[in-house]
């Protein structure tokens, strides 16, 4: 299986580095993330655009066994969509893989169940109806332009539940190359098709939406193609590393399947910047002074 991550430079420059600690930090991750995963999945890639690789590649050293500036391809693209680097790294596989975000440590191989199945994410997450408002602007914003969404949004948000849910892609892969190229060239579409552009114009701000074309819309289509006899992609499976967000969160059962997640303002404390040098001094003093003479000429 190959390992992939993806970095699309325009939005982390325009944000800087979001919610670490420090701009080292985030180097650090990126080396200890890569380190981690080559070790079980020595076949490596990374999709991202030219001054990504500079970066990462040229002045940090990351020994990829490919590396793709296919990002290049969003230069004019808004910012604020910053996920859509991460549709592209996942429509280019050929091969089954796993896709891993830089503040996710795979400190064991994931499980062969897990691995060799069609489709996997890193846990399912629940919600009651509505209470998203990112769902429910999106819907309105089409509405009001009489713009069109896919027909797995349309399927899934109509069948009345009391509920609905996303999968969380801290980790995402399988083997279903076919349907996994479905779904993020939909959802790049989604977003970037000039016939949706009045309706993405009501909604300047993209953050929280890039949580909803990714997760949502994911579930949406796993769900509908499963439900419908005629799609080619039915009878497809989504397995999950942990069975909720709570066991996700849970640090014994995340010890145990030897992963780590820093979700979101996790990665800001003091102490996992503090244990990111400590380690990173430790295991590849190298790297490290190399990550702080980068982080040092960009301030």
């Amino acid at each position: 299986m190959r390992a992939v991550w993806s970095f699309w430079s325009i939005p982390f420059i325009a944000r800087g580095s979001p919610k670490w600690c420090a701009p080292l930090h985030h180097l650090l991750a990126w080396g200890l993330s890569f380190r981690l995963a080559s070790r079980h999945y020595p076949d490596t890639m990374l999709v991202t655009d030219r001054t990504g690789k500079r970066l990462l590649v040229e002045q940090l050293g990351l020994p990829f066994t490919n590396v793709s500036t296919e990002l290049e391809q969003l230069a004019r693209v808004d910012p604020g969509w910053w996920a859509l680097g991460k549709f592209l790294a996942y429509g280019l596989q050929d091969r089954p893989f796993v896709h891993i975000d830089t503040d996710v440590f795979l400190w064991k191989p994931l499980p062969r169940d897990i691995a060799q199945s069609s489709v996997f994410t890193q846990c399912p997450e629940f919600y009651p109806n509505d209470s998203k408002p990112s769902l429910c602007e999106i819907e309105w914003a089409f509405r009001e332009q009489g713009a069109k969404l896919p027909d797995e949004w349309e399927w899934a948000r109509s069948k009345g539940d009391s509920y609905f849910r996303e999968e969380n892609c801290g980790i995402l892969g399988g083997s279903d190359i076919d349907f996994i190229r479905h779904y993020s060239r939909t959802a790049l579409d989604l977003a970037l098709n000039p016939k949706n552009g009045k309706a993405w114009l009501r909604l300047p701000d993209k953050m929280s939406h890039n949580f909803t074309l990714e997760q949502f819309f994911l579930a949406a289509c796993v769900d509908f193609h499963n439900a419908h006899q005629g799609s080619r992609y039915r009878g497809l499976t989504v397995r999950h590393l942990f069975s909720s967000v709570s066991e996700a969160c849970d640090i014994r059962r995340a010890a145990r399947a030897g992963f780590t997640h820093l979700w979101g303002a996790t990665k800001s404390h003091p102490a996992v910047g503090k244990r990111l040098e400590e380690r990173t001094r430790r295991e590849d003093p190298v790297f490290f002074r190399r990550c702080e003479r980068v982080a040092a000429s960009a301030t």
